[in-house]
């Protein structure tokens, strides 16, 4: 699991527009605390605090505990809106969590043991048709990462959710269907999928 975060806040005093981009010129971000069946909480938090965080490359899947107002509230980041010219953050959506509560997050998945893979060692390629999971996971128990062995492999081989082993407290989203995370093809059949959606994409154009 991913290690949890902290930030600091305050409470924002006023709302609307003018009052946000007082803030922004003043280096902070605006953001929202909602969820757990109590009022949205208006906070702001340091530019340079949330950018480092985001430089992570996990924060979306990490717990963010806010400092604010002599509090820390358990949060799990929902969306951060970016300036479409500058690119700076300028607001920031958390979920309020309580320790028993179950969320929905995209865990990127990594392979593991591609030596052993005997489709592999004989020049085949892994095609990966998932990068990320979508789990319901217990809000304590995040996982950083999915890992998925190929010992074994060949061409022609697929790995589907249903040979996975996920944490505990953690589970897929997709419940209807046993779908497929990556496939290990020859290479030429690689480049003829490729050449196929390339083709199927100037067809698109020229309508």
């Amino acid at each position: 699991m991913s290690d949890a975060l902290n930030l600091s806040a305050e409470l924002r005093e006023r709302a609307g527009k003018g009052a946000s981009r007082a803030l922004r010129r003043e280096g902070r971000v605006p953001a929202v605390i909602y969820g757990g069946n109590e009022e949205p909480t208006t906070i702001h938090v340091e530019e340079k605090a949330l950018m480092k965080q985001l430089m992570t490359g996990h924060f979306m899947n990490s717990i963010v505990m806010i400092d604010v107002d002599g509090a820390t509230v358990r949060t799990l980041p929902k969306d951060v809106a970016f300036d479409p010219v500058k690119d700076r953050p300028i607001h920031a959506d958390f979920l309020r969590l309580s320790k028993d509560s179950t969320i929905d997050v995209s865990v990127p998945v990594i392979f593991i043991n591609e030596e052993a893979s005997p489709g592999l060692k004989k020049g085949g390629v892994l095609n990966v048709v998932r990068h990320e999971l979508e789990l319901v996971c217990d809000a304590d128990k995040i996982p950083g990462e999915i890992e998925i062995d190929v010992t074994g492999l060949e061409v022609g081989d697929s790995i589907h959710i249903s040979a996975v082993t996920l944490p505990a407290g953690s589970a897929s989203a997709i419940t209807d269907r046993d779908f497929t995370i990556a496939t290990v093809v020859a290479p030429s059949a690689l480049k003829r999928a490729e050449g196929e959606a390339a083709s199927a994409g100037e067809a698109d154009e020229g309508e």
